[in-house]
């Protein structure tokens, strides 16, 4: 790595904006950012950034309050003592934990490490997009597979696509479609990749699921990068705290290109207390799954077509070019997801509240019915920007 390189990698990754222009490597809380500032209208129904509406938690709350005092101090201690309560909690080695501001830092930051215009960047499509702005950024060919019938990632094409890969990136449940991919699927791809090969297996919305992690490929020492986020279930989005999870000379290698930061001592508060809340996973699981199948009746009532979930968001099917539907909900101040260029008449929806799935559904049959378009005047263009398919958010 050149000098030059160095330190444009230190400023432009201080400063998350400015990483965005020069390096395009994109991360969740930028776009996040990017996309929704310019339509946060009073009363909006945000359910378009796989955001957790209910936020962090009664105790995570609380311990944001009492360090608030702290706040001049780093605190790298606490910061040690959250991914060791993890590790524990996980049966892992403490030294195959390492905390960061999100999980989105240590996905670039694996890519950066392990792929190169030798090592190429194997990734479904649709799946989640970040990582495909850092694999140009390490010069890595970026391979591109379609699901499974299933909707599952088709791993078998994955290994035929790629005899060069640096790393296959799993999500599972995949964004944007909520799907799993079978842990024996994720055994298949590990037994057969390449040499040298790694899985980086993105993790945020597994706990939506009670699908197994593949905590126990890493607990094998196997060539596995893990990602774990407090963003989702937990509903800290805007705290940013995660984990990626391997053996330590893998976690040497991302260290070495985006360690070193100290936490922000607000998000490692609320994490610790929320993994001390033994309940609040499977009742923000529960909640979840009965929004969504209350959500799935809806829509097979009225023979609307989706994509079933395991997770927080789904896809739906617009039957005609997505992006007309996305105005059209926007002017009735319901905001939903994005576009994925191969699915073009597919939008994300985001699980809400009740009451913001009530807002959706009734919003929703007026834009399908096309009651919408005749009523509203045409959208401001930066609405218009903030909504196009090309920005990637969560």
């Amino acid at each position: 790595m050149s000098s030059a390189f160095s330190r444009r990698s230190f400023l432009h990754l201080s400063a998350a904006a400015t990483a965005a222009a020069a390096f395009r490597v994109v991360t969740e809380p930028m776009l996040a950012h990017a996309a929704a500032h310019p339509v946060s209208a009073a009363g909006a129904i945000r359910i378009n950034a796989n955001e957790n509406p209910l936020g962090p938690c009664a105790a995570a709350r609380d311990a944001i309050s009492a360090v608030i005092p702290q706040g001049g101090r780093y605190q790298f201690d606490q910061t040690e003592t959250l991914a060791a309560t993890f590790a524990r909690m996980e049966g892992l080695k403490p030294e195959y934990v390492k905390a960061y501001a999100g999980s989105g830092g240590p996905l670039h930051f694996s890519i950066l490490a392990y792929t190169s215009p030798s090592r190429s960047y194997v990734t479904a499509d649709p799946s989640y997009e970040a990582g495909m702005y850092t694999a140009k950024v390490s010069g890595a060919r970026l391979v591109k597979v379609p699901l499974h019938k299933s909707h599952a990632h088709d791993v078998k094409a994955m290994l035929a696509a790629a005899p060069d890969a640096g790393i296959f990136y799993i999500c599972t449940p995949n964004n944007p479609t909520g799907t799993l991919t079978s842990h024996s699927d994720i055994e298949y791809l590990l037994e057969n990749k390449p040499k040298g090969s790694l899985l980086l297996i993105d993790e945020a919305y597994l706990h939506f699921s009670n699908a197994p992690s593949a905590l126990d490929l890493v607990k094998a020492d196997k060539d596995v990068i893990l990602l774990r986020t407090f963003s989702k279930i937990y509903g800290m989005a805007g705290l940013r705290c995660g984990f990626v999870i391997a053996r330590p000379d893998l976690l040497a290698k991302i260290d070495d290109i985006g360690g070193g930061n100290p936490m922000p001592i607000t998000a490692v508060a609320a994490a610790l207390a929320s993994l001390q809340d033994q309940q609040l996973v499977p009742e923000r699981r529960r909640l979840n799954a009965a929004i969504r199948t209350e959500t799935f009746d809806w829509l097979d009532r009225n023979n609307y077509t989706y994509i079933p979930s395991e997770s927080n968001c789904f896809l739906l099917d617009t039957k005609r070019p997505a992006q007309e539907i996305i105005d059209a909900m926007a002017r009735q101040n319901v905001l939903i997801g994005r576009i994925w260029p191969i699915m073009p008449t597919y939008t994300r929806i985001t699980v809400g509240t009740r009451p913001e799935m009530d807002e959706f559904r009734t919003a929703f049959k007026k834009a399908m019915s096309g009651a919408v378009s005749a009523s509203f005047a045409p959208l401001p263009k930066r609405l218009r920007h903030s909504l196009d398919g090309r920005i990637v958010s969560t």
